[in-house]
């Protein structure tokens, strides 16, 4: 394919959840036609061109839909390689496959932000399903202190694959919510704040980062991004650099994002997410640009835009029931909803979020 899509051709994306749904809708607004592969229920078909509904070993299916698109992104990290392999042999993948296999598992992913030199929470494996998992357990711990947290390696997110462990009396109970799982023990930071940044690669090299959001999450799942976030212009240039290292160090073409951990005299790296995040939706309502066009225009070989932030906002997730509070939040002056379509509000489970706006931005 040429480097740069022309308004009419088709983007596919593997997942149609609801980042796969804000991605299709910027993707319209820019001329471009989308579709969707989901094995299962697309909340983002209903805004997409075509749905292919198949699993990830379809062969048939994963061909047809490399050969009926452009270029292929992603909305979530844990694509089967095999899937990738195949989709990579008739179409091009941005991100590329790189980008993915450092962050489908936290082990690789924290051996690399290291061997970058950058900064990250003390961490050791522990292989859970091994004879040995109990020993090779208390040995982590004894290596990275407590508290820890045992994460499976794969999968986990939202707070899902997680253990903490307070003591080496936690390990047994720990090991066993790994059910057999790799998984990786991490030291607890003592942070001041949590930090993430939105950061774009474009084809041509050029990277370009939205203002650092602070997040305050609630039984691990995000509930708060705020811009600005409380840090100093020397701290926000040290988040941009770490975004920028990162980006180039995979060859990335698309949206990264990256949650950082300030404490009293550095930022430690927690974890990078290599697709439009969570933590940025907060750019619908608060820069010229948001995160998904951006994305969208990076992939396509288009030039980025300047990220420039105009309004002060706070986003909040609406998970499970707060649902339940949008005719409230429909009479707000400066409250921007969006709602990704699902049928069913469970415990956990994101809806949408609401970006209110608190003021124009000051003068940096």
């Amino acid at each position: 394919m040429s480097d740069v899509l022309r308004p009419g051709q088709t983007i596919g994306i593997l997942g149609g959840g609801q980042l796969g749904r804000m991605l299709a809708m910027a993707a319209a607004r820019l001329g471009f036609r989308t579709h969707i592969y989901e094995p299962g229920a697309a909340p983002a078909g209903e805004v997409a061109g075509r749905t292919t509904t198949a699993a990830y070993d379809d062969a048939e299916a994963l061909a047809a839909f490399a050969e009926a698109v452009d270029v292929v992104t992603y909305e979530f990290e844990n694509v089967p390689a095999e899937a990738l392999d195949l989709i990579e042999a008739r179409v091009a993948i941005r991100p590329n496959r790189n980008a993915l296999s450092v962050s489908q598992d936290r082990l690789t992913e924290k051996m690399f932000l290291k061997d970058i030199g950058l900064k990250v929470a003390p961490f050791a494996p522990v292989d859970a399903g091994e004879a040995d998992a109990a020993a090779r357990l208390a040995q982590a711990i004894a290596e990275v202190g407590t508290p820890a947290i045992l994460k499976t390696r794969r999968l986990g997110y939202d707070g899902k694959g997680q253990a903490r462990i307070l003591s080496v009396h936690d390990g047994p109970a720990a090991l066993e919510a790994m059910a057999g799982a790799d998984a990786i023990l991490e030291g607890f930071v003592k942070f001041e704040r949590e930090i993430s940044v939105i950061a774009a690669r474009g084809t041509d090299d050029r990277i370009a980062c939205f203002e650092p959001g602070e997040n305050v999450h609630r039984d691990g799942i995000l509930h708060t991004t705020t811009v600005p976030a409380h840090i100093d212009s020397g701290t926000r240039e040290r988040a941009f650099g770490i975004a920028g290292t990162i980006l180039a160090a995979l060859d990335y073409v698309g949206v990264l994002g990256v949650e950082m951990f300030q404490t009293a005299d550095a930022l430690i790296v927690n974890e990078i997410a290599p697709r439009v995040h969570n933590s940025g939706h907060w750019t619908e309502a608060g820069a010229l640009i948001d995160q998904f066009e951006q994305h969208i225009r990076a992939i396509a070989g288009w030039p980025l835009v300047d990220p420039v932030r105009h309004s002060d906002v706070v986003m909040t997730n609406l998970i499970g029931d707060d649902i339940d509070g949008v005719p409230d939040i429909a009479a707000e002056n400066g409250a921007r909803i969006h709602l990704y379509g699902k049928a069913e509000a469970r415990a956990g489970r994101k809806m949408g979020h609401v970006t209110r706006v608190t003021g124009p931005a000051a003068d940096r």
